[in-house]
């Protein structure tokens, strides 16, 4: 272990205020269990679960809920015990504001694990099986991006990974359930990375947090020096947003540039945030699927700002409870931080994988979502602050007209949506949500294309088959035409010999019994005189007639 690596600085970035105190001063809490739990069966970036249970079925906690048995998919399990009441569309925490199919599981107080899901320990595992494990679990990636674990590790071993970066620098404003874990976990979180190493066997890894984080600091060296692991660096680094972005971590601690339209895995980095590294331990180490996360309740419109471990599917109302309930009447609820959340309808949208922070903000009275804003006056700030090195203003236009091939162009894909520019921007024009929008519209547009591509390969499909149906029909019509054709003319022949054959022998008789008829009797040697004559007048008579009939 060693600090003495020299560190790198990405572009832009803003230093911000953390406001992470208040919910620091406070221990980790347990939110316990509450009536009722909604499970959306999606809570990743991926394809879409599908329900394993039916209503009116009793669950224990971990049991299998939903799953799609997909390398992209990641399964969701029971939060606690009980009795599956219905699977319909309900709210759910997504910018979109849109509803998604849930499980609504009430809950029957006994928390009983389900038979399998605990008290596990698989020390004596392959890659594979790991991998394996870690998908049955359903984990994801908890630094926000919600990719499910296992695919990208399947990938990491397709490419060669000399560097694995374990991301503490949990940078946004407001958010500390990291800085809980790592003060309160450490060692879970080094034993995940353990594993992370066995699956991997990179070369190096790195181990990056953010210099506002002293006691996790300590926390994780103390934990890292008691496992002995080998290769392992603990880096502190400096404390400006968005410094927990992927790219701008590798940057930070290795200095090398991931190019644009490019993975970290592409270039041999693959990252893993530590609250997945805790997720990948209780998998491997104790059977244990994730039912829960920590989750950081803060802001200026709740009373005791702390962090809660929350099982998945808890209404976020039961955790503003916990916390001592609103500290006004006008407020906002956002999901995450301040730089890259988004807006939530109700209180009734329940936590989920991705529900790192729920951030509660004092409003005016007259607060609205759609502010106006003025016209983009090219100052360039933006592009200053930019951690991706884009244009933002350019994005802006061509995503406003709806120019989205030329968004495409100057690298939509890149941003990673850090709000650096919309918090610069002097015009107050909410630039994230323009590039959200450009995204999304790309996304089906892409859609489309694949459905009508689809559509053409499908109608070209069916006139190639009906051709060749069509050829196929015609090619045993002219078989049958040349067999036919063949048994006729052989037929033809045989009736013509037959033919020839039949005059050849009929003249054959004639022949040979002309030939007789010449012939003289026998026993006309001794004849008389008269016998002479009659025999010579009878030959006269029958060589007239012949002459005749010729």
């Amino acid at each position: 272990m060693s600090t003495e690596r020299r560190l790198h600085h990405f572009h832009g970035g803003l230093h911000l205020e953390d406001f992470k105190q208040d919910s620091l001063s406070k221990d980790l809490q347990d939110a316990g269990l509450t009536d009722r739990f909604i499970l959306p069966l999606t809570q990743h970036i991926g394809e879409q679960n599908k329900p394993k249970v039916k209503p009116g079925e009793k669950v224990k906690r971990g049991q299998l809920l939903a799953d799609n048995k997909s390398a992209v998919s990641a399964p969701i399990h029971a939060s606690t015990s009980g009795i599956i009441s219905e699977i319909s569309n309900q709210p759910v925490p997504h910018f979109s504001g849109q509803k998604d199919l849930c499980i609504i599981l009430d809950a029957d107080g006994k928390d009983e694990w389900f038979e399998g899901s605990a008290d596990q320990n698989n020390k004596e595992l392959s890659t594979y099986q790991s991998i394996q494990l870690i998908r049955a679990a359903g984990i994801v990636g908890l630094g926000g991006a919600v990719f499910p674990t296992a695919s990208k590790l399947f990938k990491g071993q397709q490419s060669h990974i000399h560097t694995l970066i374990i991301n503490g620098a949990e940078c946004e404003p407001y958010i500390t359930c990291d800085d809980m874990l790592m003060q309160t976990e450490a060692s879970k979180i080094i034993a995940g990375i353990k594993h992370l190493q066995q699956i991997l066997q990179p070369e190096q890894t790195l181990i990056g947090i953010e210099d506002n984080k002293s006691t996790a600091i300590k926390s994780m060296k103390k934990a890292l020096t008691d496992a002995m692991l080998e290769k392992v660096e603990l880096l502190i680094i400096p404390t400006i947003y968005p410094s927990g972005g992927e790219k701008q971590l590798v940057k930070i601690l290795t200095g090398e540039e991931i190019p644009k339209g490019k993975l970290s895995f592409d270039a041999g980095f693959l990252c893993q945030n530590v609250g997945t590294c805790a997720a990948i331990s209780d998998a491997l180490d104790q059977g244990k699927p994730m039912t829960s996360r920590i989750v950081t309740i803060s802001g200026n419109g709740i009373k005791q700002p702390a962090n809660y471990t929350t099982r998945f599917g808890t209404p976020i109302a039961h955790l503003i409870q916990l916390a001592g309930g609103y500290s006004s009447s006008n407020n906002r609820l956002i999901m995450g931080g301040p730089m890259m959340g988004f807006a939530l309808d109700s209180d009734q949208i329940p936590v989920i994988k991705s529900s790192n922070n729920i951030l509660i903000e004092k409003t005016a009275a007259q607060f609205t979502e759609q502010q106006p804003h003025q016209e983009c006056i090219r100052c360039g700030k933006c592009i200053d602050v930019c951690p991706a090195q884009l244009l933002p203003h350019q994005l802006y236009w061509y995503a406003k007209a709806g120019n989205f091939d030329q968004t495409e162009e100057y690298h939509l894909f890149d941003c990673i949506e850090c709000g650096c520019c919309s918090a610069v921007c002097p015009s107050e024009i909410p630039l994230v949500q323009y590039y959200r929008f450009a995204k999304q519209a790309v996304i089906d547009n892409r859609e489309k294309m694949y459905k009508s591509d689809l559509s053409r390969l499908r109608f070209e499909f069916r006139e190639n088959r009906l051709l060749r149906q069509k050829q196929q029909a015609e090619e045993r019509r002219r078989i049958k035409r040349e067999a036919l054709k063949k048994k006729n003319t052989a037929k033809a022949g045989k009736t013509q010999t037959k033919t020839v054959d039949t005059v050849q022998a009929a003249l054959e008789r004639v022949k040979t019994k002309q030939v007789g008829q010449s012939v003289k009797p026998r026993n006309t040697e001794n004849l008389s005189a008269d016998q002479q004559r009659q025999i010579d007048a009878a030959d006269a008579r029958r060589e007239s007639a012949r002459k005749k009939q010729q």
